[in-house]
Formats: structure tokens, sequence, C-alpha cells
């Protein structure tokens, strides 16, 4: 038992006495003080979420304790005067600074600091002031910008404007959630408070395969927080999935670990603060068993089978022209094998939920993942329970990219509630959600690619192999996707990839922004370097030579739409690649939608209530602004203003299925919904007031239809739109970072500060991608904490130049929006790859590139 003091400070300007054990600043800020805008997003003094002033210094409330606050002052992002929170939420909003919104009260925390002794800063001022923050949605860009409008609104003592532009398309309008996010408002789920709430804690496997011998909770039971152990013989239904039901909720005794993330069991306390030692206090016994930690020798037949069906999870083969014969007539051909890491997704936000008893039987969780209805029907499955009887809501999501799709916290949280019948609250450090929730997936890709003696592609054949770890999470999909995008934005008519997605003991690979295409384009867009040298024409020259355009088949077999603009795209980003002899250049495209065959709808209902129209859908929002978008897409149908409009949280009692956050398909696809309820509300605007409408609901519902991938139809349509991107990298005499330029062709714009935001924020993950970002694994264990990731800091960053373009037309859905949350993220890194062999002559086929200015090379 730790001893007690007493500790005397203000917090935001009241006195605080405090008697008790010595704790960290941010549990008690939080826990005590309900002072929830200072958010937790490591608790390891990495990431800046936690960023308070004491006696005006920032500092990071998870690094300092309370015994080191004697007689300080601490302001939070509560304490703000109303001035300083009336300039920081508008000029954040204005900007587009706010996407998820986790990161955000740190930064304006630090810019305070800043702002607080140097209302003229420079820009470089800026962005040392927010060194010490994490953001991962914005490429750092309308950050700084805001930083500086607000030194400026503060220095020359403006008023801040309260009109607001009408919700149209292509605009400038500011986020519905910008301001509650800045200000610490808004509600995430571990800023849920509930009386009586009991805080649950997985014990998970010591090893990467293993099988469970015992499980003994003696230690944990005396201790006074105990509650609850639950094992798999609680469970109803012991193993749930995302696409493929193989994944137990809890690894039973005398079952085999899979990964070191496997739950072996659930403690419930009482107090947060002895969580962590009551876990520590159930001890697991093991017999260790050899793992499987490699593809190939996954692939073997001795191999141990990591699930009984053994370690192939899905095959794919696409084959469209005759390759081989292809390929052995043209004068070029490179074949070269490229890998890829892992790569942690590092939102913001670590994983939590909190489910409390609902009705007699039923269930309520609250939850932070990319979609509400998937969460309910893997809860449904574990607990048995008809869909009525479980009842899931999203609070705000601090960030996804993926990452978010799979089954984290919510089933254990959903659980012990509804076992225990009280509140149930259970949250990843964030040393668990490393460990625990499905990577980017590790890639092999050997590649042949071929071209004629003027230049023009022939042909291209891969093999890609992916290493999906411990279970499928989105293995099939993702494997697919890296299949049929390995021809690159590119017209050539035979084509052939070999793709194998194989179970190992490592930490499973999943979901993450550009779903497979990152991998296949580093190594479609590095081979065309090798055969642009071959022929003798430049790297720029060889793609527009290929480039796409409207009318030519795609490699699948699709006909390039209207809408394709990958020319315009390159001829955007032209001058940049000519202006400087270190200029890299890649190509990269993304669909919107599942495609492939694969049931995909988007769902919105329009409710009239007490003059108002409610937009009521479950599309999540992790940062990207889909409620916004909605907003923007009524608007523009009724000519409604933005005080005639609420968007509802997404919640399965009130909210449609809108299908999950992925595929970068809400903007089409729930955009279309609402285009087509409100057509149907506008119908009824011409006869009647919204008054007049009260109570009525207007419903609007799409459904792509698109073709298998193995269609054996002439021009088979894979997706209904494909968004196209051109990014030239530009690095400076040493050999750093001087500039990106993106050229993007996203369709119709709808929101500038949010599209510009994605893409600069894209740009940055990708950069990270291809030149720092790692996810070392030794024997199956983590050999990483959040803070070496190698995520890319604001001093990081270089200059991003955008540059919005469209094809020469517009596909008819959703008033020709295309997705943009991938796309960005896809060319950056083969970019890098370009600008690097220009550099110094060294042709890289790995990621992170090695042997630069960020990653020297491994001995």
């Amino acid at each position: 038992m730790e001893s007690t003091a007493m500790y005397a400070f203000s917090v935001n300007g009241n006195p605080i006495t405090y008697d008790g054990e010595d704790k960290k600043l941010l549990r008690f800020l939080r826990e005590n003080l309900n002072l929830t805008g200072t958010k937790d997003g490591c608790s390891e003094g990495a990431c800046g979420t936690c960023t308070v002033l004491v006696d005006g210094v920032k500092m990071k409330a998870c690094a300092i304790s309370l015994s080191r606050l004697q007689g300080k002052s601490v302001t939070t992002i509560e304490g703000l005067s109303e001035r300083e929170k009336e300039v920081y939420a508008f000029c954040f909003a204005e900007a587009g600074a706010v996407q998820c919104g986790y990161c955000t009260p740190g930064m304006i925390i630090s810019a305070k600091s800043l702002l607080d002794t140097n209302l003229k800063p420079s820009f470089e001022e800026v962005r040392k002031a927010i060194k010490g923050n994490i953001c991962r949605c914005t490429g750092y860009k309308k950050i700084e910008q805001a930083i500086l409008m607000a030194a400026e609104y503060l220095r020359e003592e403006r008023a801040v404007p309260t009109e607001e532009e009408e919700p149209r398309l292509d605009k400038r309008y500011r986020r519905i959630d910008a301001e509650p996010k800045a200000l610490g408002k808004g509600l995430y789920a571990d800023d849920i408070r509930i009386p009586g709430m009991l805080y649950g804690k997985a014990v998970r496997s010591a090893y990467p395969r293993a099988r469970v011998v015992s499980v003994d909770a003696t230690k944990a039971i005396q201790h006074p927080d105990f509650v609850r152990l639950f094992t798999s013989d609680d469970v109803p239904h012991n193993i749930i999935g995302h696409v493929k039901q193989d994944w137990p909720v809890f690894i039973p005794i005398g079952s085999v670990t899979r990964y070191t993330g496997d739950a072996i069991c659930l403690v419930v306390g009482r107090s947060v603060e002895s969580l962590e030692h009551l876990a520590s206090l159930v001890q697991v016994s093991y017999e260790v068993l050899e793992p499987v930690l490699d593809i190939h020798k996954a692939l073997e037949i001795d191999s141990p089978k990591v699930h009984e069906d053994g370690n192939l999870l899905s095959l794919e083969h696409i084959k469209r022209g005759n390759v081989d014969e292809a390929i052995k007539q043209s004068k070029h051909v490179i074949t070269k094998t490229y890998t890829t890491p892992y790569t942690e997704h590092a939102f913001m936000e670590p994983e939590c939920a909190v489910a409390l008893p609902e009705g007699e039987q039923g269930v309520l969780v609250h939850t932070s993942g990319q979609s509400i209805y998937d969460e309910q029907h893997e809860i449904c499955e574990m607990l048995q329970l008809p869909q009525e009887m479980v009842h899931c809501h999203s609070m705000l999501v601090g960030g996804g990219f993926g990452g978010k799709e799979d089954m984290s916290v919510q089933h254990h949280a959903a659980l012990a509630a509804w076992i225990l019948k009280q509140p149930v609250k259970v949250k990843l450090s964030r040393q668990e959600s490393l460990t625990v929730h499905p990577k980017r997936h590790p890639m092999e890709i050997e590649l042949t690619t071929a071209c004629d003696e003027n230049g023009r592609l022939t042909a291209m054949k891969a093999i890609i192999l992916a290493n999906t770890g411990a279970y499928a999470s989105l293995g099939g999909p993702v494997l697919q996707r890296a299949c049929t995008h390995a021809s690159g934005p590119y017209n050539f008519q035979n084509f052939e990839v070999l793709g194998k997605a194989i179970y190992t003991n490592m930490v499973p690979a999943g979901a993450f922004r550009g779903f497979g295409v990152t991998q296949s384009c580093f190594a479609v867009e590095s081979n065309i370097n090798l055969l642009s040298d071959a022929v003798g024409m430049d790297y720029y020259q060889f793609r527009r030579l290929n480039a796409l355009k409207s009318g030519d088949t795609m490699p699948n077999g699709q006909i390039a739409g209207v809408d394709t603009g990958i020319i315009e795209c390159l001829e955007a980003v032209k001058d940049a690649y000519y202006a400087s002899p270190r200029a890299g250049i890649a190509c990269g495209f993304k669909n919107s939608g599942l495609g492939v065959g694969f049931p995909d709808t988007g769902r919105c209902i329009l409710s009239i209530e007490q003059g108002i129209v409610h937009i009521r859908t479950s599309a999540a929002c992790m940062g990207q602004g889909v409620a916004t978008v909605c907003i923007q897409m009524l608007g523009q149908t009724c000519s409604l203003s933005s005080d005639q409009i609420v968007v509802e949280d997404p919640d399965t009692t009130r909210t449609p299925d809108s299908g999950t956050s992925t595929a970068s398909r809400q903007s089409v696809f729930t955009g279309e919904a609402v285009r087509r309820a409100a057509i149907k509300l506008n119908e009824e605007l011409k006869k009647h007031t919204l008054q007049e409408l009260e109570g009525r609901e207007f419903s609007g519902e799409y459904t792509s239809i698109t073709d298998p991938i193995n269609s054996t139809k002439e021009h088979p349509v894979s997706h209904v739109a494909y968004s196209y991107s051109a990014q030239v990298v530009i690095l400076d005499e040493q050999g750093k970072l001087e500039k990106v330029v993106a050229a993007c062709d996203v369709g119709q714009v709808v929101n500038h500060q949010a599209l510009t935001g994605q893409i600069e924020g894209g740009v940055t993950m990708g950069l990270g991608y291809g030149l720092t970002e790692d996810f070392p694994i030794e024997e199956g264990q983590l050999k990483v904490r959040y803070g070496t990731l190698g995520l890319l800091r604001s001093t990081d960053v270089p200059p991003i130049e955008v540059h919005l373009v469209e094809g020469p037309g517009k596909h008819p859905i959703a008033y020709g929006v295309k997705g943009v949350g991938e796309l960005t993220t896809i060319p950056t890194a083969p970019a890098c790859q370009n600008a690097y062999y220009r550099y110094d002559g060294k042709f890289r086929t790995s990621l992170p590139l090695e042997g630069t200015a960020y990653r020297k090379e491994k001995s």
C-alpha cells in the first residue's frame, strides 16, 4: 500500500487540497476532478494529448506526479479564458485543424504556451511549439495555420466572426464537431462517467504459441477491489470475427494461443487505480510451443498449424490476357522482389468501450469503433442474443484508419456488463493497443513488368504473399485489394496476380489506410522506374504515356469512366517534377466502396423534429468529417441553412445501417443516400414548411452493383468509382524532405478544409511509411513502444502543396464525389523511393527505405 500525503496546488485558478496517494496528474485531473478535456493518449510522455501548463510551462500530465506540484498552478483546456476559447475554437475550425480531435486540446495548450509570451511567432516557432504533440490525422499543416491565425486574432484584438457559410458543396465550411473537440467538451468513450462503474482488463498470453495449462486467480480474489474473473466458460459463444469467425473471446484451458495479444481471461475490479495490479495477480501456466513466425515456413507441409484448417487464409488468382506470351514478346522486362513491414495505425485514442445493462436481459455498449452494426453483430453472436437486445452507440472516435474495425474491448465490456448487471469500462493501455489490434500487412511481392521499345506497358505479373498474422481480420479483402490494384492506374491488357494471405503466430494484420494498395503500389511504381531507365525515358514521361484515360480498358477489364483523372493529376505535378533533379514521382489509385460483387449499401433517414432536420445514419466518423459531408449534401439538395440541420450520433436504435467506415466509401455511399432522401424532402418543401412536415421521415438508400473479382464478363464493373493521385517528393541537397506536391482527383469537392486536410494527413502518413515507421517483432514479441514507432512530428513534415483536379466528367453518384481517405497515402512511399533513387543512385526494394537521412542502412 502506498503512503498518503497532503498535496496543495491550484487547477484552473481553483485551490485544490488532496489527501491521498501520490499519482500522476493526468489520472487526478480525469478521475478525481472529471476534467476530461485532457486526454490519455499513451501515458508514456510520448504523444502530447495530455499537455497542460504548470506555472505557465507546458508539461505532459501523464509524466508529472502530484508530489511535484506543491504550491504550483495547473491550467488545462477547461481553464482557458472565454476569449481564448472563442479564438482557438474558431481558428482551429476555420483552418480545418480538427479531424478526430483527440490531440486538439493538447495542441491548443501547446499553442497557448507559445502565444502567452509571443503573439507574433514565426512559422518555425509554431512548428517547434507543437513538436511534442503528435497528430495522426492532419499532417500538422492546418494546425500550424490555426495557431498563426489565433495569434493574429489575439494580437490585433479582432472579433471572431459569427456568420457561417451555408452548407453547400465546394465550400469552406466549418466542421460541426470542431468546437466541442477543440475545447475538450466532446465525449469519447473513456470520458464517460457512471456511478458504480466497474473496470475490466484482459490477461493476455505471455507467448505467441503456447498451450494454456491453468489459470489461478486465488491471489486476485483476495484483493478487496476484485469483483469477478471471466473465462471462456462464461461466454455463450466463444468464437467471433469480423469476416471469418476464427478469433476466440478467451483462450480456453487446454487450447493453444496464437499470438501475444490473445486474451486468456478478463479480470473486473472496482477501481481503475488497482486494475493493473489485479490483473498481475492472475497466474497463468503454459506449455510453450514452437511458434510459426515466417510466411514461407508457414506454407511448409510439416509446419505447425496456426488454425485447424491450415495456414492459408485465402488465395486469389486474377488473370486477364496472355501474360506469359506478352512478356516473352516484350522488349524490356523487369523482375524484382519487394518487401514491406508491419506498421501501426497509432490513432491517438486507445481503444475503449463502456457497457451497461439495458432492460431485463439487454446491454448498451458505448463504443469508439468504425461500425456500430459490426459491433452489434459480433456481440450478438458472442452472447447469443437477438439484435434488439444489443444496443450500440458511438461516442466520438479518436482516429481509426482501419485499426478499429475488429473487436478489441467492446465484446469484453459487453460480456461483463451483461453478466454482472453493472456498468463496466474496458480500456486498452497504449502498449496493450500496440499488442492487440491488427496492423498493416507485411508483404513480399515478386513483380514482373514489361514494356515495348517505345515504353508502352505490355504486361504485369505478380506473386503477393501477405502475412495476415494470427487471425483473419480483414486479411482476405486486403489481399484482394493488393491484387486488383497491382496494375497501377495504367493502360495495358495482360495482367496476372497470384496472392496468398498466410496465417502466422504474429500480431494479426487487417485494415489500414490504403488496404493493401500501399504495398502493391510500392512495388509497381518502383518497377516502372527501372523500366523507364531501360527505355531511356524519364520517370514522368513513362507514366504520362501509360496513364489511363476515359474509355480505356483497365487491366481488370473495367472501362475507365468519364471521371478518370490520373492524366490531370500528372499534369498538375509536372512543373514540380521538372523543377528539381532530386524529385521523385509516383502514381496511385483507390476504389470507393467494397466492390467486386460484395453487397454494399449506404442508408440515411431524414426526420423532421421540432422544425429541425435530423440526419440519421450509422456512418462512423473517425476524423474524416462524414457528418459535415452529410450536412453539405443535404444543404445542397434542399437549400437548408446550418441552424435547420443536426446530425445524430450513430446508434443502432436510431440510425440505419450505412456500412463500415472503410474502403473510402462513406462520402460516396452515405452521401448518395443523404442526397436521395433529401430529394424526397425537397419535393415536400416545395409545398410545405418544415413545421408542417413535423414527424415525417424520408429515407434514402444506395446500393452499388459490381461484379465478382473473377467475373468472366468482357468488361466487368469491379468498383463504382476510383480516385487518382500523382505525387512528387522533393529532397534537398542533404537528402532531407524539402517539399511534397500532391495532385488528387477525388471528384466533386465537398469541403475544402476537410479535403485538403485529409490529403495533407494522408501524405504525412505515407512519408512515415516510406521513411521512418516500423513495427519490430522478435520471436513473436513486440520490441516497440509508442514513442519508438517512428511517427513524424511537426518539425519533420515538409511543406505540402495540394492540387485538386477532376477528370473530364463526373460519375453520377453523390454529385460526383469520390473517396479520399486512403488515396493520398498510397503513392507517397514510392515517390520517396524514386526521389532517393535519383538522389544517390541506390535502388531500394524494402520499406522503410534504408540508407537515408531518416534511417541508417542495416548492418
